[in-house]
């Protein structure tokens, strides 16, 4: 008669804390270095392919639900972050938060079509709907009123050109003023009224985080094709490539480009998180060149980290830590940009 074999106590429970390590999330995630995409594999302007030497480069940060085994990887591996839920989605829930990055996405986008052909001389309209809703606090009278996805166009009956605009009329409020918000929500308009409260900034505003909605209307036929692809960070390297293929087919002249940042209606770049493995990525995918946003730290964020470091000094940090021969360029605007590959052939 054969004997049973009997797994020791320890053994199992050995194997079962392995298995729950490697499966349930925590309320936790990581950012590692993403990919560096070609461009032209997402972006198609005037029906036409660019078939020039080289390449743009857009690049992202991979973010993964962390489980256990995640965040021992993270604590030994370079270029790689843990951060809390709520530093990383704000509260929503994982499907909410790709939603809100569509929203950037988008943004990122039409701004990048407006920016790219009014620099190479294309008439363009950027027409300014309102802004996306795309967090709530909770503690914000609109709490369970705006949602996200909804289109916040006016306040106390006004409306604006910009949300920076907005942002700024809602700001001189007093705190518990009360304050007519109109929205739409799947295609209805609505109003509901509300009070000014004290933002987790020191600033009095409504409690809601938001992003342009706009609109373009052009001549020049662009499409994207950037489905589980979100943020607004490609904004710079979009206008960069419209800009070239319209303008100036032959900037690139032979190099990989890669580089990230916003960019906004004047042209200007936009700081982005991550940028360190940003250049881990990039040079990982043969780049020759990186543009990096190069703003100085504000004061509040000096105030919040005494060592905090602009865009670039991070990627240059980064770009010296790999031993990258790849150039790290500092830009303040889209024509900073081109000025760079105009003059540095």
């Amino acid at each position: 008669m054969k004997k049973k074999t009997r797994w020791p106590l320890y053994v199992i429970l050995a194997l079962v804390l392995t298995f729950l390590a490697f499966v349930v999330p925590l309320p936790y995630y990581i950012e590692v270095p993403g990919g560096a995409e070609d461009i032209r594999r997402v972006l198609k302007v005037n029906e036409t392919e660019d078939t020039e030497a080289g390449a743009y480069q857009f690049v992202t940060v991979g973010i993964r639900h962390a489980t256990l085994s995640h965040l021992v990887y993270a604590w030994l591996t370079p270029f790689t972050d843990i951060r809390s839920a709520k530093e990383t989605t704000g509260g929503s829930t994982d499907a909410e938060f790709m939603r809100i990055n569509q929203f950037y996405m988008q943004t990122s986008q039409n701004m990048a079509k407006y920016q790219g052909l009014k620099t190479a001389g294309k008439d363009i309209e950027l027409k300014y709907l309102g802004v996306y809703v795309l967090t709530v606090t909770d503690n914000s009278t609109f709490k369970g009123i705006l949602n996200i996805a909804d289109t916040v166009t006016a306040v106390n009956d006004k409306t604006f050109d910009s949300s920076k605009d907005l942002v700024d009329y809602v700001n001189s409020q007093q705190l518990g003023d009360t304050v007519k918000v109109t929205y739409e929500e799947d295609g209805k308009v609505k109003s509901a009224e509300g009070k000014i409260i004290t933002l987790e900034n020191g600033k009095n505003g409504i409690g809601i985080g938001l992003i342009d909605r706009t609109e373009v209307t052009s001549d020049v036929p662009i499409r994207f094709s950037t489905a589980g692809i979100g943020g607004p960070s490609a904004g710079l390297m979009f206008s960069l490539a419209i800009y070239t293929q319209i303008a100036d087919p032959g900037l690139r002249n032979g190099r990989i480009v890669a580089g990230t940042g916003t960019i906004d209606r004047d042209g200007n770049v936009g700081d982005i998180g991550g940028i360190d493995k940003k250049v881990v990525a990039a040079s990982r995918q043969g780049a020759n060149i990186f543009f990096a946003p190069d703003n100085p730290v504000t004061e509040e964020a000096k105030k919040a980290d005494p060592n905090a470091k602009s865009n670039y000094e991070t990627a240059l940090e980064a770009a010296k830590t790999i031993k990258t021969e790849m150039k790290i360029v500092p830009v303040k605007t889209l024509q900073d940009a081109i000025d760079y590959l105009k003059n540095n052939p």
